[in-house]
């Protein structure tokens, strides 16, 4: 043990010594950054415009431990004398500064006091002529932005896993820095692990790079600090196009590979619509099954649920989501968590345009007819306060906003210019916002007046028919919200009609080459309570049970509990404890705690699925079971 943290030390001070110096793409001229509430940071006096890694990944220990370099732009050297951070649970061990870069001088620091929400501000002193400080740290093995997996948690079963959830603000976490989306930062970083395995980031990713516990990777595009990414397992790569790919385990990359084999078509199809991919290569990361959400637009490198593997690409809208965050959110990005709808709303707007022109408009139609049947029985459970794209997230974590609100309600409002104002008006106008605030992070305000400015001033007359502020501040839904239309869906209905009050039996249903969105219309269309023989019907016919598509296993789950279905809670704790996906769990435990008899279950489950979830999962489940930290009621 001593003698590898020996290697481990002497190896970081070789590193910071040969580490090679990458170059960078021209800065663009920052816009003023606008108060962020859920960061401690001082970004007008001092700036962080690079980060520079050097960490070792302990698996033994669950840490990340190693320096990271930021290099500053101070607004007024002589005023500005300190650099304060943002930090969660970081064990700080030293703080540097240096002129040039090369020789760094011990500096005063301190760690100031803990909040739930923020973390604590580590405030490093500064000299007058220093532009760069150098920390030394390690993350604690509770980071809630890192999750560590034992080998028994991946799909080899032979080697652990190690992947970062940034967003929203778990950057802190695992890097002392300014963890706010309005700071935009390059970053370089060198990333030391066990031999036999891989490291990759959301940066320029080699996938001949050589197996062997070293590894150095540059982001030359700035982007906030929730955008940084890492993960490190076994994984191998597969090729889907000139500039796309996959990496997974061994076991899931062939199966991953086909499932996303029309990546390299989804690239086109935007950069049609919206103008060129400005990242280089789009690659996917499949995780292990405990990642908290569907996906994460990490940069060049997106990670993603392996539950979207459903065989058939009937789930792929998630790869077209996570792509389209490539203009809308990595590209031009909110600069305050209040403003998260800039991110959301426009990328589910971009995903169902790549949808209609790789997969054709009736699919982009049914998903948008979930995806507002989904929005409407959320805002009935929603605060009024938390109905408002605009949302206010004062003293409350930022988290909290990631509701169906900022996603659909967003792309409600984006549909309803669309249909305002055409196609032929619209898509230049977004395609020109995209260029005009690309690597920017922006408020609301400045969406708003750039929208006047250059298409509702323009066109006054059908700018009379929008209502801008209700769309963003109003609470609900305008009764005017675009409806989507689907004559598949249509003849779903009838089909759960029949069954529901009919009494056609489940087997002569005409259930032939449905897609996964008529099968989930069809559950949703059938009545709220169903008695046990309806439901082993159904389950008798089709084997929803047992069905190996995530979102119809959900939904049927969904549906058991709720009708007390037990033949199926043998898959429903299957289920619960092997995926983790935010989505997924939260529902379904929401939906057990409403019974006595259903707490006890959801309790029982929970002590068997925690330690595999998520920090993030986890801390949403807790507050459901009311879980304390002793691990029980």
């Amino acid at each position: 043990m001593k003698r590898f943290c020996f290697a481990a030390v002497l190896i970081v001070a070789v590193a910071t010594l040969i580490k090679p110096v990458f170059p960078r793409e021209p800065e663009i001229t920052s816009a003023p950054i606008p108060q962020d509430i859920h960061s401690y940071s001082n970004p007008t006096q001092a700036r962080v415009k690079h980060v520079d890694l050097d960490l070792d990944v302990l698996f033994d220990r669950k840490v990340l431990r190693g320096t990271v370099v930021l290099e500053l732009e101070r607004s007024n050297p002589s005023r500005a004398q300190e650099l304060i951070l943002d930090t969660r649970n970081l064990k700080i061990t030293k703080a540097e500064t240096s002129a040039n870069g090369r020789r760094f001088t011990a500096t005063t620091f301190n760690v100031g006091q803990s909040d739930k929400i923020l973390g604590a501000p580590l405030t490093i002193n500064l000299p007058p002529r220093a532009t760069r400080v150098r920390v030394t740290y390690e993350t604690s093995p509770q980071a809630s932005g890192v999750q560590w997996l034992a080998p028994s948690q991946t799909a080899g079963k032979k080697f652990p896993f190690l992947f970062t959830q940034a967003q929203a603000i778990h950057a802190r976490s695992f890097i002392p820095l300014q963890d706010s989306p309005a700071v935009r930062v390059t970053y370089a970083a060198r990333i030391r692990t066990p031999k036999d395995l891989v490291a990759v980031m959301s940066a320029e990713n080699d996938p001949t790079t050589a197996r062997d516990g070293d590894y150095t990777f540059r982001m030359r595009q700035q982007i906030p600090a929730y955008l940084i990414a890492l993960a490190v397992g076994d994984l191998a790569f597969r090729p889907l196009g000139a500039r796309t790919g996959v990496y997974a385990e061994p076991s899931v990359v062939e199966r991953a590979a086909k499932e996303f084999e029309d990546t390299e078509r989804m690239v086109s199809a935007t950069e049609e619509l919206y103008g060129s991919y400005r990242w280089g290569r789009y690659d996917i990361l499949v995780l292990p099954p405990s990642f908290p959400f569907g996906g994460m637009e990490n940069p060049r490198l997106t990670f993603a649920t392996p539950t979207i593997l459903a065989g058939d690409k009937s789930l792929t809208s998630l790869i077209a989501h996570e792509l389209a965050h490539s203009w809308s959110g990595n590209l031009v990005t909110n600069a305050t968590w209040r403003d998260f709808w800039l991110n959301e709303g426009f990328t589910v707007y971009v995903e169902r345009r790549i949808v209609e022109k790789v997969y054709g408009r009736a699919r982009e139609e049914m998903e948008a007819l979930l995806g507002k049947r989904e929005l409407t029985d959320e805002l009935a459970k929603l605060d009024a306060r938390d109905q408002i794209l605009h949302v206010d997230l004062k003293g409350r974590d930022p988290d909290d906003g990631f509701t169906n609100v900022p996603y659909e309600k967003g792309y409600l409002f984006l549909r309803h210019l669309e249909e305002t104002f055409g196609r032929e008006r619209f898509d230049p106008f977004l395609r020109s916002y995209f260029d005009r605030f690309a690597f920017r992070s922006i408020t609301t305000e400045d969406f708003v007046n750039y929208l006047k400015a250059n298409l509702l001033d323009k066109n006054l007359q059908l700018a009379a028919r929008v209502q801008l502020q209700e769309w963003i501040e109003g609470t609900g839904l305008r009764a005017d919200a675009p409806q989507a239309a689907s004559d598949a869906f249509t003849k779903v209905e009838a089909q759960a009609t029949a069954f529901s009050q009919s009494g056609t039996p489940a087997r002569t249903l005409q259930t032939t080459n449905w897609t996964t969105q008529e099968w989930l219309h069809f559950l949703r269309s059938l009545p709220a309570q169903l008695d046990a023989s309806k439901m082993a019907e159904l389950d008798a016919a089709f084997n929803l049970t047992r069905s190996g598509n995530s979102e119809i296993a959900f939904q049927w789950l969904l549906m058991s509990i709720r009708n007390n279905y037990t033949a199926a809670y043998p898959r429903l704790e299957e289920f619960l404890t092997t995926v983790g996906r935010r989505k997924f769990v939260r529902p379904l435990f929401d939906e057990l705690v409403k019974t006595p008899q259903g707490r006890e279950r959801a309790l029982m489950i929970y002590r068997k699925a925690r330690p595999g979830y998520h920090p993030i999962t986890s801390a949403t489940v807790d507050q459901i079971v009311k879980w304390n930290e002793q691990g029980g009621e």
